[in-house]
């Protein structure tokens, strides 16, 4: 269903080169910040223990870092989880400690500033475990694009399976360079949310794609500019409606899920928003550049069309 139409076709191809240079700059931004920066691991990737504490009234951030300070644990983590009165540290891992004694000393000295706080959960991951889920999730990501390479291969040609998958990787790296930037927190929730990307720009470039083809295949005597320009075009008004409706649910996520779902919301907005700029002006004007055309698309044994079935 169609909510709206655009008439005539914008000429998306004519900026394919600003687009070209656009998305170049943006992606060695994204690698050099990945290079210098690196990614701020979070406690699942690194190891280390998660302990969520509550106050009766609001809590004093600085006062419960000076504290953990005291203890020898300048390194920790805290910040507000939820409400005023709930309380995050994330603990690095402690040789000299197992994790009980880690998370009953913390409390203790806690309890010495205010009786009040309460404990609401203690979470931890060993430094192995945390290094094989690095391990897992980064072939996680390998075969999701193994695999969206041999169906778009299957589904279109290698010319579109090419431009997709970088497409897609553009979208990743660029969602990895926001991370290593602000030096947000990559967990298993963030590592989650760039593979739903990876498959929601798929499903995004496979729609334009295949009315691409389609085009091909109606729009004999047209250029092949003109030919994408109009599959682009067609494609304007499911591409906005789908795009609007994810992203709200997207964004009352980063604004009401908490703490808990604020890094997975952002790398979620993050490559919505560039799977449409990249389905369009990455993935498009690469399979142009790749030779896509007629002759290549266009079944020879279709049946004659009429000038008028020409568009």
């Amino acid at each position: 269903m169609e909510i709206f139409r655009v008439k005539k076709d914008i000429p998306f191809m004519r900026f394919r080169r600003i687009s070209a240079i656009i998305s170049i700059s943006i992606f060695v931004l994204a690698i050099s910040f990945l290079s210098l920066k690196g990614l701020n691991l979070g406690v699942d990737f690194t190891g280390g223990t998660i302990m969520e504490v509550k106050y009766a009234k609001q809590a004093n951030i600085q006062s419960i870092r000076d504290t953990l300070a005291t203890i020898n644990l300048q390194d920790a983590q805290v910040q507000n989880f939820g409400t005023a009165r709930d309380v995050l540290i994330r603990l690095p891992l402690r040789s000299d400690l197992s994790i009980a004694d880690l998370s009953e000393k913390v409390l203790a000295s806690l309890k010495e500033k205010n009786d009040a706080v309460e404990i609401m959960r203690v979470e931890s991951v060993g430094a192995q475990i945390g290094e094989e889920l690095y391990e897992d999730g980064a072939l996680a990501i390998l075969f999701v694009c193994l695999g969206i390479v041999l169906y778009l291969s299957f589904r279109f040609e290698w010319r579109f399976a090419i431009a997709a998958i970088v497409a897609n990787l553009h979208d990743v790296i660029i969602i990895l360079g926001f991370f290593a930037f602000f030096q947000w927190e990559f967990n298993l929730t963030v590592l989650a949310a760039v593979l739903a990307v990876l498959g929601y720009s798929v499903n995004e470039s496979v729609v334009v794609f295949d009315r691409v083809r389609e085009n091909f295949r109606r729009m004999r005597k047209s250029k092949v500019e003109e030919v994408i320009n109009n599959a682009i075009t067609r494609t304007m008004s499911r591409t906005i409606m789908t795009h609007l409706s994810t992203q709200t649910v997207v964004i009352s996520m980063l604004i009401f899920g908490g703490e808990i779902l604020n890094n997975f919301a952002l790398a979620l907005t993050i490559g919505i928003l560039f799977g449409i700029y990249s389905s369009i002006m990455v993935g498009c004007p690469l399979a142009m550049w790749l030779g896509t055309n007629q002759s290549n698309l266009a079944r020879t044994e279709d049946p004659k069309k009429t000038e008028q079935e020409i568009i």
